[in-house]
């Protein structure tokens, strides 16, 4: 069982910066990819950012060139860089670790974090 814990979330001026990290139970960096969604009011959750764990990173249009995924092996930690905020990024954010095989996928969920950007 991978237990996932956010933190970092809050309230910011549009513009401003933020850092999330989410903290895995273990070692899971070899095995997982680890993914931050977010999920606004009356929206459905979607991916934000990625990175495998051959260590390749994508992201969601909307955020590409402004947030970065990152990770440190030795805490365990993810991290979610989020620069030049905008109130459109308000959401409640998730980390997600997630191992597709040929017959099961296997996703953990960490209970997530509120950013609030203000205009």
């Amino acid at each position: 069982q991978v237990q996932l814990v956010e933190s970092g979330g809050g309230l910011v001026q549009a513009g401003g910066s933020l850092r999330l990290s989410c903290a895995a139970s273990g070692s899971i960096f070899s095995i997982y990819t680890m993914g931050w969604y977010r999920q606004a009011p009356g929206n459905q959750r979607r991916l934000v950012a990625a990175i495998t764990k051959g260590g390749s990173t994508n992201y969601d249009d909307s955020v590409n060139g402004r947030f970065t995924i990152s990770r440190d092996t030795a805490k365990n930690t993810v991290y979610l860089q989020m620069n030049n905020l905008k109130p459109e990024d308000t959401a409640v954010y998730y980390c997600n670790a997630h191992w597709g095989g040929s017959y099961v996928d296997y996703d953990y969920w960490g209970q997530g974090t509120q950013v609030t950007v203000s205009s």
